[in-house]
């Protein structure tokens, strides 16, 4: 993620690159986490581990890009069907905003508890000065309407002409329009009950689409250096799919793509002329081999004008016969 190739740039005083010579300053988004060591996991250990004789799989946190043994993640990770990615604990720790999100989102771990208090650490978050004076602000727009209903009925009954009057009067007054302001999904989940635990958390495939993107929250990603979690094209599927897309592409044959686009008739000519090339540029170059000597560049350019004017030849003595 971010990551360039440190070959040739300033780190390396007497080494330049090959492949770009003009290549920039070392790059500052670089993080070198335990994969470039070679030993993964929190018991830094290399994979295959040669010492370890318990099966295992190893499972890759989204954000520190580190792998970990299912066994070392603090609980027992759900069928690998059920979830999509995974926090380490060190990575829930640095985003500790995650655990509110974990007590809706997050996939349950194995891991069986007897109680709550076992669970984990209970967390709420403690209504700020604002959040209060917005309640209180609430509140009296409430008991305002409340009390402009009790006389609303009371007008609604038979009345005098001073009661009447009243009611032109009320007509009138309006309630206080509340200020629209956009709700913050983080404030909304960190108001209710949540537990911290000391483990990693397991995440399913839509997660990502849930986390808030108010101007706080962005600020808060960007100055933990998360602001990938809310891009849902950053996700390990996302890579997965990117990988297979070009695996097929490499392996796809341009003579077969080449056939499909042509009509019957099209493919049996150029399947013939494609063995016909294959056959006697074959027995051309055996003939080097036998003789132990290089083949050179003037010798395919002229293998390749013979057999062009044996074409020429050939489709020059044909007939074609029209009924």
């Amino acid at each position: 993620r971010n990551f360039r190739c440190d070959c040739g740039n300033s780190k390396f005083k007497n080494l330049q690159c090959k492949l770009f010579p003009d290549k920039s300053k070392v790059n500052s988004g670089n993080k070198y986490n335990d994969n470039f060591y070679g030993l993964y996991c929190t018991c830094k250990r290399p994979y295959p581990d040669p010492e370890d004789e318990i099966p295992d799989e190893m499972i890759q946190c989204i954000v520190c890009e580190d792998w970990f043994h299912g066994r070392h993640l603090g609980a027992v990770p759900p069928d690998s069907g059920d979830f999509h990615e995974m926090v380490c604990q060190a990575c829930m720790d640095h985003c500790p905003f995650l655990w509110a999100y974990a007590s809706q989102l997050a996939v349950p771990a194995l891991t069986k508890v007897n109680s709550l208090e076992d669970e984990g650490i209970v967390l709420k978050a403690e209504e700020s000065e604002e959040q209060k004076k917005e309640i209180k602000k609430e509140s009296g727009v409430e008991h305002q309407e409340t009390k402009e209903e009790k006389q609303m009925e009371q007008f609604n009954e038979p009345s005098t002409s001073s009661g009447a009057a009243s009611l032109n009067t009320l007509i009138f007054i309006q309630a206080v329009p509340k200020s629209e302001e956009p709700v913050c999904k983080l404030k909304e989940l960190q108001s209710k009950q949540f537990f911290k635990k000391d483990t990693a958390t397991f995440w399913p495939s839509n997660w990502r689409s849930k986390l808030c993107t108010c101007e706080e929250c962005l600020k808060m990603y960007s100055e933990l250096e998360v602001q990938f979690l809310t891009d849902e094209c950053d996700t390990v599927l996302a890579y997965e799919n990117k990988g297979t897309s070009d695996q097929e592409t490499e392996r796809r044959d341009p003579l077969m793509d080449t056939l499909n686009s042509m009509n019957r008739v099209q493919q049996v000519e150029l399947i013939y002329e494609y063995n016909d090339l294959k056959t006697e540029l074959t027995d051309y170059l055996r003939r080097f081999a036998d003789e132990g000597t290089v083949v050179k560049r003037e010798d395919i350019q002229h293998f390749f004008e013979e057999f062009q004017s044996r074409k020429r030849r050939r489709t020059n003595r044909m007939q074609y016969y029209c009924s």
